[in-house]
């Protein structure tokens, strides 16, 4: 199952490349909404090798999910591969300038099942995907308002 969306951002593409890496902050995030994040790397500067595993709970059950980064190239595009509970995630972040202080930021998510039970899960989630559709795209949405909004509060700051 495929998602994809795409978002105008009014920042410059280094602000929202170093927003969609700064990787500590959505490790926080996760935490405050209940998961258990570990790092399984230890390398220095954010690159291809970092990866994580996550336990968080989901329809009463708590599932288990390993995620690595593989390309990492800045200013452009990051690419992630997850794994857990039978199915296997690839997310693909890119970016794009269409000017100095404008960028586009393209989300493609693909989840691929692993097992039969994998695959009624997702089979049962192509029934809602309208749904779930509309919800991915409000995360991005929201990801692109607050990367405009901090890009504007420090533009007021100087």
């Amino acid at each position: 199952m495929k998602f994809s969306t795409r978002q105008d951002i009014e920042a410059p593409v280094d602000r929202v490349f170093a927003a969609l890496g700064d990787f500590a902050a959505f490790e926080r995030a996760a935490l405050r909404r209940g998961a258990e994040i570990t790092r399984l790397d230890s390398l220095p500067e954010p690159g291809p090798g970092m990866a994580w595993a996550a336990t968080f709970p989901w329809r009463g059950k708590a599932r288990q999910v390993r995620c690595a980064l593989h390309d990492y190239t800045p200013p452009e595009s990051m690419r992630f591969q997850a794994e857990g509970d039978g199915i296997t995630l690839t997310l693909l972040l890119g970016l794009m300038a269409l000017s100095r202080g404008r960028s586009r930021l393209g989300v493609e998510l693909d989840l691929r099942p692993l097992t039969l039970k994998a695959r009624l899960m997702l089979q049962t989630a192509r029934l809602g995907k309208a749904r779930l559709t509309r919800r991915f795209e409000a995360r991005v949405a929201a990801f692109a308002l607050r990367v405009e909004t901090e890009a504007g509060s420090r533009q007021a700051m100087r």
